[in-house]
């Protein structure tokens, strides 16, 4: 058996890593750059502030953000406020419920942190609605519904609605009925297009149900006579809100096909994610099936922060590399750059974002929407 040969690692192209020198380090920036060149955990956060900078800097790239979890309850709010603000965002995709802590929180209402002394029976009963260790009031929600109806009765509800509609005008109502910053106030004043492509597994979803319910209380219960309050509620769920999800889609594939770049920063996983992420094979089937021949948009750059490894089948939108089977992202050897990193964002993405501010000056933005 022949023996081998020893080579350095210079000689074969690797690159050398380097120990962080805390002495040497000044601000958040260079802390993340330096752990790019660290191991384990630490590069892979240093690698994904690389990318999200580069797509960020990169004028050509249009950046769509996915949020899941209870990222405004966790208070990580203003950090998506600041990232509209700062024009590092162009599109936003998000759960509903996440919207919704997001507006109580707009409106000047608060979240309290919870005691493990009280039990869940107990926070029922006294109207608190706890999220892991922090709680929401039901009283806010309550309010929340407020500014959702206030909304809707300024508006044409005759015509089709959708979430990137309904979001736009809550954040028109945010801007010009309340003071302090919000998600959708930033968006709305920014024109950044918030979707819910899951719009009725929120709070936000069960107050325009209700609302349009409401405008037709009084025929409901001239109708039933007999039956009492669940004939009524029967009658009333034949009445639904003139809803239509594929406006949000074709919105969204209209805004990312005139995008020389694109990229993704995604904070979990659930339907935001692969929600946006399928405007490729949405375009690709459009193509076969109806004769066009269109560029699919594929995403050249990738940020993912998530506990979750995708082994355990909760990704909800698979890796970045497995998504490239899918047509969805552009691959490494052209030029596609991506990094995941496995951890509870609210760890990583404060950290992320104050060396974002530090490194990246605001973008030139629109101060209103067309």
């Amino acid at each position: 058996m022949a023996g081998r040969e020893f080579h350095d690692g210079a000689t074969d192209g690797l690159e050398a890593l380097e120990p962080l020198d805390p002495e040497k380090i000044h601000s958040f920036s260079e802390l993340l750059e330096a752990m790019r060149k660290t191991a384990f955990g630490g590069r892979r956060l240093g690698e994904a502030y690389e990318t999200l900078a580069a797509m960020i800097e990169d004028s050509d790239c249009k950046v769509v953000l996915t949020l899941s979890g209870a990222m405004t309850i966790a208070k990580m709010g203003k950090i998506v406020s600041t990232m509209i603000d700062r024009g590092m965002v162009q599109a936003i995709i998000s759960t509903g419920a996440l919207v919704a802590h997001g507006l109580s929180e707009s409106v000047g209402k608060l979240h309290y942190r919870h005691e493990a002394s009280h039990s869940d029976e107990e926070l029922f009963q006294k109207g608190y609605n706890r999220v892991y260790d922090t709680l929401e009031m039901e009283s806010n929600l309550n309010y929340v519904e407020h500014v959702v109806s206030l909304t809707l009765k300024r508006i044409n509800t005759e015509q089709p609605l959708s979430s990137h509609l309904l979001t736009r005008e809550l954040g028109k109502t945010l801007a010009e009925e309340f003071e302090g910053p919000g998600i959708l106030k930033s968006a709305y004043l920014k024109n950044v297009p918030v979707y819910i492509p899951a719009f009725t597994d929120s709070e936000m979803g069960l107050d325009v149900g209700t609302w349009a319910m409401g405008k037709r209380m009084d025929q409901a219960r001239s109708q039933v006579k007999e039956g009492g309050d669940m004939a009524v509620l029967r009658a009333l769920h034949q009445t639904c809100p003139v809803f239509n999800p594929y406006l949000d889609l074709n919105h969204y594939a209209e805004e990312v096909l005139g995008s020389k770049r694109l990229g993704i920063f995604t904070i979990g996983g659930g339907v935001p994610r692969n929600w946006a992420q399928q405007v490729a094979p949405y375009i690709e089937i459009s193509n076969t099936r109806l004769g066009l021949n269109v560029q699919p948009p594929r995403f050249h750059y990738g940020v993912r922060i998530c506990p979750e490894p995708d082994y355990w089948g909760g990704l909800s939108g698979c890796t970045y590399q497995e998504g490239i089977s899918w047509g969805k992202f552009v691959p490494p050897a052209e030029g596609g750059r991506f990094a995941e990193v496995l951890s509870d964002a609210t760890l990583v993405w404060p950290l992320l974002m104050v060396g974002l501010l530090e490194r990246i000056p605001a973008k030139s933005v629109p101060a209103c929407p067309p």
